[in-house]
This record gives structure tokens, sequence and C-alpha cells, in this order.
């Protein structure tokens, strides 16, 4: 329901703007990301809410529950469809624009996917990036990863993240910069470099 409600509102404005479908899948998957989702649920007092309706006995677990992404991400996904069930698709799709505005409005002026942008670069080149998690640290519940990005088997990039794809993401993006120190510009420019 979400990304189906994200995509019915950014299609018309990108196709409008002569974006290509590639463009509106980065911006939606950046849209719906995990950490969009935990922001739209800091911003709606979620964690404050799971922490009221929590059973006494489980403060400690239920705070540390509250401050993880995954947890947050997951809850309003089902808030979104719980509303879907309750109110149809067209009031909780145009609520679920609205909760999800700065996140879209971010996405549109400031792309973030390191990863793609790594591997287009990457493939001029006919070359590919692999990635490999070094560390797995933390309880089930609140993972902490680092991955290492390697091109050529050699390591050019290492990020950390609460996901295996945020610490990838991070990873890429310390990889363009590795790779191509002196880019200007969002990470989608289409410039050649020379990874030396």
């Amino acid at each position: 329901m979400l990304g189906l409600a994200l995509t019915a509102h950014l299609y018309p404005r990108l196709e409008a703007e002569r974006f290509g479908a590639g463009r509106l899948t980065k911006i939606r998957a950046q849209s719906v990301s995990g950490v969009s989702c935990r922001a739209v649920a800091e911003r709606l007092g979620v964690p404050d809410l799971l922490r009221a309706c929590a059973p006494a006995g489980v403060g400690q677990s239920v705070e540390s529950l509250v401050e993880t992404e995954r947890v947050l991400a997951s809850v309003i996904e089902a808030v979104i469809g719980a509303c879907y069930l309750h109110a149809g698709y067209e009031r909780t799709a145009a609520a679920v624009v609205e909760a999800f505005q700065p996140e879209i409005a971010n996405a549109l002026l400031h792309p973030v996917d390191f990863k793609s942008t790594l591997q287009e670069r990457l493939a001029r080149r006919a070359q590919t990036v692999e990635y490999a998690v070094d560390i797995e640290a933390g309880p089930p519940h609140d993972r902490t990863f680092e991955v290492v990005a390697s091109v050529g088997g050699a390591p050019v990039g290492r990020g950390a993240g609460r996901s295996k794809k945020h610490a990838e993401q991070e990873a890429a993006r310390i990889a363009l910069e590795t790779l191509h120190p002196d880019a200007p510009g969002p990470p989608d420019e289409d410039e050649l470099w020379n990874p030396g």
C-alpha cells in the first residue's frame, strides 16, 4: 500500500518532467526506505504510543525496540495496512502521501542511491562491485552491520548501518568518494572517473 500510494503520486509528476522509470524507482525506493519510515513514525509519535501501550514490566525491552528502524518501519507499514482495510485506498493513499511528503521532497531534491550510481559508473569500465558483511553486532532486534565494498578484489569503501542495505549504501558512498573524490554535485551525475 505504501509503495503503491507513493508511486501513484510520483508517476504523473516525474512523467511530466520527462524522467524515466529508473528515476521513479530510485525516488520511490528512497521515499519508502526504512530510514524514511522511521522518520515518519517518529514525526507521528509512534515511539511514545508504543511506550504508553506496553505491558507493565517490559520497559527496558520496549525502549530498545522503539528505537530500532526495523520495528518502527514495520509498525508504520502495519498502521498503513490497517488504515487501508478500515478506510479504503483513496483516503489511505492521500494520508500516506501527506505523511511522507518531507521524505518525497528530500528524495526528489537529494536522490541517495549510491549503490546504483557506483554500479553504473563501474559498468562503463567493465567492472563490478561486491559487498560483503565484515562485522555483524548487537542483539537480533538491534543489529548493526559493517559492509566492505570491493572492486576487483580491492576494498574501496566501508560503511556501517542498522541494516545491510543501509551499510551497503554507506560503503558505496565512500567508494564513490574514494574512486572519484572531486566529483561535484549529486551522486547520479554521469561523469566518468579514473579509479586509479
